[in-house]
């Protein structure tokens, strides 16, 4: 008999997935989780290189060029999610599994760690690739010059503009993952991610591992003699690498509070808590 079910998990399951999920994480050996992280850090570069070429010269107007933008974006999740990697952001969840008593802060906290290092080391490492490959030299220069805006907005964001931009992201980022847990096949959880990520992107919400590439695109795009001649007067004071920690750190605390806080801890209060006793007044 075919016992093959088709229909969602439901919220108290998945909330159980979660948590499955941050064990396995937590217990994961250091080189194992600083791969997988580096191969979530290329994935979600990759989607910001994609997003930079579509959106470069759409002319279909602000909201409409950010909407298709953000669709491109959602391979980086598609990919860490269905190839298997290991992404800083969406390990916020892993606060659910430390609330149950299944896994220690020490652990978790070392696991963002290496996790946050290895997205770094994969996004500059696709920032080099992409920089070696000319391929900001595209359209007249044009795929650069859009590289070098989208940094330069990044960087001349105030602090708490960056940290709340980042709370709102990562509550998206989140909530696809978090969907992801219902899903019981590929489609599913490609369907999962598209809506909750096109929403971040279009709304220009900030995401720390895509700040890894999108920033250091930028600085690397306006060493190009050509491409600096081509932006004229704009003003780039702030797009140096002080400017980069600048927005970085803002974004990845407010990513954090975004994950762990609103949805993290969230879910594990209305699936994973155990209830309170109250006495018997009978």
């Amino acid at each position: 008999m075919d016992d093959t079910r088709y229909d969602a998990y439901v919220p108290a399951e998945m909330a159980r997935r979660a948590e499955a999920s941050a064990i396995r994480k937590a217990n994961r050996d250091i080189v194992s989780a600083f791969f997988l992280a580096v191969q979530a850090g290329s994935f979600i570069a990759l989607a910001a290189a994609f997003f930079t070429h579509v959106v470069h010269d759409c002319t279909l107007g602000v909201g409409i060029a950010k909407l298709i933008g953000g669709a491109c974006f959602s391979l980086g999740l598609v990919l860490v999610i269905i190839a298997g990697a290991d992404l800083f952001t969406g390990d916020t969840l892993m606060v659910m599994g430390c609330f149950t008593g299944r896994i220690t802060v020490g652990r978790m906290l070392r696991g963002w760690v290496f996790v946050f290092l290895g997205n770094l080391a994969g996004s500059l490492a696709v920032v080099a690739m992409v920089w070696a490959s000319g391929h900001w030299s595209g359209n007249g220069g044009a795929v650069g010059i859009a590289a070098v805006k989208i940094a330069n907005a990044k960087v001349n964001l105030t602090f708490l503009q960056a940290f709340a931009s980042g709370m709102l992201c990562n509550i998206l980022v989140c909530l696809a993952i978090w969907l992801c847990y219902s899903a019981r096949s590929v489609t599913d959880k490609i369907m999962a991610i598209i809506f909750p990520i096109t929403a971040f992107v279009a709304m220009g919400f900030e995401h720390s591992i895509a700040n890894m590439y999108f920033i250091p695109a930028g600085l690397a795009a306006r060493r190009n003699p050509d491409i600096l001649k081509l932006l004229g007067e704009a003003d780039l004071s702030h797009l140096t690498i002080p400017g980069f920690l600048h927005n970085l750190l803002p974004v990845t605390i407010g990513n954090m509070v975004g994950g762990a806080i609103f949805v993290g801890t969230i879910y594990w209060l209305l699936y994973l808590r155990e209830p309170i006793q109250t006495g018997d007044n009978t």
